[in-house]
């Protein structure tokens, strides 16, 4: 999961590059296509079969992943960075409770004060415009992000259940079979033929997003979906790293401390999965989401 967030950190700058000029709906026709081609070139190496066990599931998958990808870019070019990365990142809260309504799967109260520390953290670090102040964001924009994160998070829990039969490549070709699918005729009246600088950039996206989603769907496979997740807030520190890396970007005090809440938070994450239960633990009831 920390390799994921590493990946789709560098697949949102390079999304935001390339929404300087085209629309999002071609970077996701091109970001699709590249994965899809990617997926089926690692499925015939693999000698597997690219129908899957639960093709329906499958489908809900892809559904599911087109609508949060469509919206995400969208929140991305038409919103600042740091706006649309934090509204994309509490999709690890609404994770964590479909994955309780819909998987059974249950969260202790540190598994849950953690996971909101991280999100306080993605908070803290980004610092967005419509929580701390200045000139007010577009609505339309921020509902779409918020959506993207709702339909993110739906997909996440799916793949934690798909990884019960199907193997890895399977699950990310039929997604990106039906991002490809649905993003054509949303390009099709908008779409630029891209510069050679721009090619370079949305193949970048593809590949990011590929290993990105690999490295998701095996995580996804082996924990919770909530917990899991959680560690995608890693992404805000290595975006930190990428400004200050290639643009010079001293980190603020406040994204330093955000940062260093993700990662702390993150880490105590792994070592509560890793550690025996204690003797108690049999006898505090877990928590679950509200049922009414």
């Amino acid at each position: 999961m920390a390799l994921s967030a590493l990946a789709f950190s560098l697949m949102a700058l390079l999304v935001k590059e390339a929404g300087r000029r085209l629309p999002s709906s071609e970077i996701v026709l091109v970001r699709a296509a590249v994965t899809l081609a990617f997926s089926w070139a690692l499925i015939r190496r693999a000698g597997l079969s690219w129908r899957g066990n639960r093709r329906g599931l499958l489908f809900l998958r892809g559904v599911l992943g087109f609508v949060a990808l469509t919206s995400f870019y969208y929140a991305v070019v038409h919103l600042p960075l740091a706006d649309a990365t934090v509204i994309q990142y509490t999709n690890p809260v609404f994770a964590a409770l479909i994955a309780v309504a819909a998987l059974g799967e249950r969260l202790r109260g540190r598994e849950v004060a953690l996971i909101l520390a991280s999100l306080g953290g993605v908070i803290l670090a980004a610092r967005p415009r419509f929580l701390f102040g200045g000139a007010a964001l577009p609505p339309l924009p921020v509902a779409v992000g918020l959506m993207g994160a709702l339909f993110s998070a739906a997909a996440y829990v799916t793949v934690r259940k798909l990884g019960e039969t199907d193997d890895t490549m399977v699950i990310v070709f039929h997604f990106s079979a039906v991002a490809t699918v649905g993003a054509i005729p949303l390009a099709a009246g908008s779409a630029l033929w891209p510069t050679p600088l721009e090619w370079l950039v949305l193949i970048g996206v593809g590949v990011a997003t590929q290993l990105g989603q690999i490295f998701m769907t095996i995580g996804l496979r082996k924990e919770k979906a909530g917990r899991a997740t959680a560690a995608s807030y890693l992404a805000v520190a290595f975006a930190a790293a990428w400004g200050f890396l290639f643009y010079g970007e001293v980190p603020s005090v406040w994204l330093a401390a955000g940062a260093l809440i993700i990662v702390a938070a993150t880490v105590a994450l792994g070592r509560i999965r890793a550690a025996p239960p204690d003797r108690g633990a049999t006898r505090r009831r877990p928590w679950r989401a509200p049922t009414g």
